[in-house]
């Protein structure tokens, strides 16, 4: 067995022979072929390229992100938001029938709800009743202006008559005047000619007191009816309107869909009692969503109204990508929109990237193929290359962002029934 060599006394050891690193049979290595395996050129070649790939592909990488990923916003914390249509009546009832229930599939114009119809049908009935005694009312007021003109006339002709009396009373006072002088005419008959003097001057006072009060009856009666017919006449339009009101509550006792969509929740229960404004059931038009994408308060510095996106949802997955648009940014982040807002002035504040609603509008033809449902998560990608458009919606809008016709025919009905019932109450003179 070989033994190793000792330094020599003073000196140092032997810096060309190293002990036995693991070479067979003990045999001893040099420090010049370690470092020569250390610099073997398959070893160095390999480590060059393996840094010259890391080198490229962070190159890669910095262009990508610059070329590419800064035209780029994105975020997952994005949801499906939709308008959810309560249906509540405009009139308190009963519910004597219910129509759809959650998840069905409804028209706009189709009868969701029910109520007893008792009620409304006995005040509907009141109301015809009254508007043909207000008709008939007011064809009298008609009336009368000829019977209170005639009465009129007949007072001016007494006012004449006393006009005549009293003319032949004086002519006869003057006569006997002249002959109380000569004794033709007694003292006795001279005061039976003033007495009768004075009689009919006091007649012919109350017959012009009766022509003013026919008269300002007359006047009185006019002011009723001047200028108006018996159809346009307040009373008779206030009549109208009574009925109409009628009319729409005994109609009002069934709730029809304002939209189509579909029955998100319903609360209502058979024989229920409800008052006017009550929530029943709610309507989703899935075919109207949109997407709220929460970003980040940096990430607003380059989103435009206008600007282009890509969106996916959990639900689909990647397979399914929808188009969408920016249509609006919200104009308070959700911390100032929540219900108890966060107050700041506090000694341990702590900042926290706050976060601003950015409104999406998706493409309906997609909707279509892939329908959503409300308070879905979403991911949402916008291309934020064209900065053209501006953060901020410029002009107000003039067309409804939601309308329904199904209310718009309500009255037609009650418009017919009281034409009905004023023809029937006007009489064939006042037509």
């Amino acid at each position: 067995m070989a033994q190793p060599q000792q330094p020599q006394a003073g000196g140092s050891p032997n810096v060309n022979s190293s002990p036995n690193l693991g070479a067979p049979g003990g045999s001893t290595v040099t420090v010049e072929e370690i470092i020569a395996r250390r610099m073997n050129p398959k070893r160095k070649r390999a480590l060059s390229m393996i840094a010259a790939v890391v080198v490229v592909v962070g190159l890669s990488w910095i262009v990508y992100e610059w070329l590419v990923l800064s035209h780029y916003q994105s975020t997952d914390n994005a949801y499906v938001q939709g308008n959810m249509i309560q249906i509540t009546p405009q009139v308190g009832g009963t519910v004597t029938a219910i129509y759809a229930d959650e998840t069905d599939r409804v028209q706009a114009g189709q009868p969701l709800i029910k109520f007893d119809t008792a009620d409304t049908g006995v005040t509907l009935a009141h109301a015809e009743a009254a508007l043909g005694q207000t008709v008939r009312q007011v064809r009298a007021l008609y009336a009368n202006n000829a019977a209170l003109n005639a009465q009129v006339q007949l007072r001016l002709a007494d006012v004449d008559k006393a006009k005549t009396l009293v003319s032949t009373a004086e002519d006869d006072l003057q006569r006997r005047q002249k002959l109380v002088s000569t004794g033709g005419v007694s003292g006795e008959e001279l005061a039976h000619a003033r007495d009768q003097l004075t009689a009919a001057r006091s007649s012919l006072a109350a017959a012009q007191a009766a022509v003013s009060a026919a008269r300002e009856q007359l006047a009185s009666n006019q002011a009723l009816t001047d200028g108006t017919t018996v159809e346009e006449h307040p009373d008779v339009k206030a009549a109208v309107a009574k009925l109409k009101q009628a009319w729409l509550d005994a109609h009002r006792t069934t709730l029809p869909a304002p939209v189509s969509g579909y029955v998100g929740k319903r609360t209502v229960q058979l024989g229920q009692r409800v008052a006017p404004g009550a929530p029943l059931m709610s309507v989703v038009p899935l075919d109207q969503v949109w997407v709220d994408a929460n970003f980040k308060e940096n990430q607003l510095r380059n989103i435009r109204i206008g600007q282009p996106a890509r969106l996916t949802a959990d639900v689909y997955g990647g397979k399914v990508v929808y188009d969408g648009k920016v249509v609006g940014l919200g104009v308070a982040t959700g911390a100032a929109s929540a219900l108890l807002p966060a107050q700041n002035a506090t000694g341990n504040w702590i900042k926290v990237v706050q976060r601003v609603p950015v409104r999406i509008r998706l493409n309906p033809e997609q909707l279509k193929t892939h329908p959503l449902r409300v308070g879905l998560s979403m991911e949402v990608e916008v291309d934020v290359k064209d900065q053209s458009g501006a953060e901020l919606v410029g002009a107000p809008s003039i067309d409804p962002i939601a309308a329904t016709q199904v209310y718009a025919e309500a009255d037609q009905g009650a418009d017919a029934l009281a034409r009905r019932i004023i023809d029937q109450n006007l009489g064939q003179s006042a037509k």
